[in-house]
């Protein structure tokens, strides 16, 4: 036998496939299932999103077991696990991911597949506990005080502009205008505003006679009043 062949054989075995025992089968699934109820939990109440999405949390779950079933399934045989790859790499997933913390719980979720499929139960248990220690500690610490967005409707009115630059010097730390639209007599300005009591801030800009409306935004986009 040449070194050539005894090299391509070696090379062969070190990739070869395993067998994997049905008992072995459904413990790395029965706990992949586990893990992916618990996500599930997490996700539903660390999540404070105004729309809760049930379907997304669902997935979160399935695609771990899904993800365990391919790696048990990789395992197996060397071939399977390339035409596995050369499939799933035409596959193309066009949902749009809108919340950072999704992108997370989902990275999670996949990753826990990996672990239970490959066979590394005890790491897919020891790091769901830290990361849902890291979750839950990362969320109780308060956020930094930013600046809003004041938007407010007034009449093109040059005293009526001075009274509302006093008003939002008297009720906040700094100020400055984003942007200005005059029409019809009317002008829509945006300020950004740094202020910790922006319900007095939106109550004073609205004693103004000149002002038709005014609102308050955060960071995000939220409306605070």
């Amino acid at each position: 036998m040449k070194f050539g062949d005894i090299f391509k054989n070696s090379f062969l075995q070190g990739f070869a496939g395993r067998e994997i025992g049905t008992i072995e089968i459904f413990a790395a699934l029965a706990l992949t299932c586990v893990l992916a109820c618990y996500i599930f939990a997490v996700y539903r109440v660390v999540t404070r999103k105004t729309f809760y999405s049930k379907n997304f949390n669902i997935s979160l779950a399935v695609v771990s077991v899904i993800t365990a079933a391919i790696i048990l399934t990789i395992q197996s045989s060397l071939v399977v696990s390339l035409g596995m790859v050369g499939a799933l790499s035409i596959v193309r997933f066009r949902t749009a991911v809108k919340e950072p913390m999704d992108l997370a719980f989902m990275f999670w979720s996949i990753s826990i597949g990996i672990m239970c499929g490959a066979g590394m139960l005890e790491i897919a248990v020891i790091s769901s506990m830290v990361i849902t220690i890291l979750v839950v500690v990362l969320e109780m610490i308060p956020n930094m005080h930013g600046s809003e967005l004041l938007i407010v409707n007034i009449e093109d009115n040059d005293d009526a502009i001075e009274k509302l630059e006093a008003v939002i010097k008297k009720h906040s730390s700094s100020s400055h205008v984003k942007s200005r639209n005059v029409r019809a007599g009317v002008e829509d300005i945006v300020y950004e505003v740094r202020t910790k009591e922006e319900r007095n801030l939106a109550r004073a800009v609205a004693g103004i006679e000149a002002v038709n409306s005014v609102s308050v935004l955060d960071h995000d986009g939220e409306i605070m009043l």
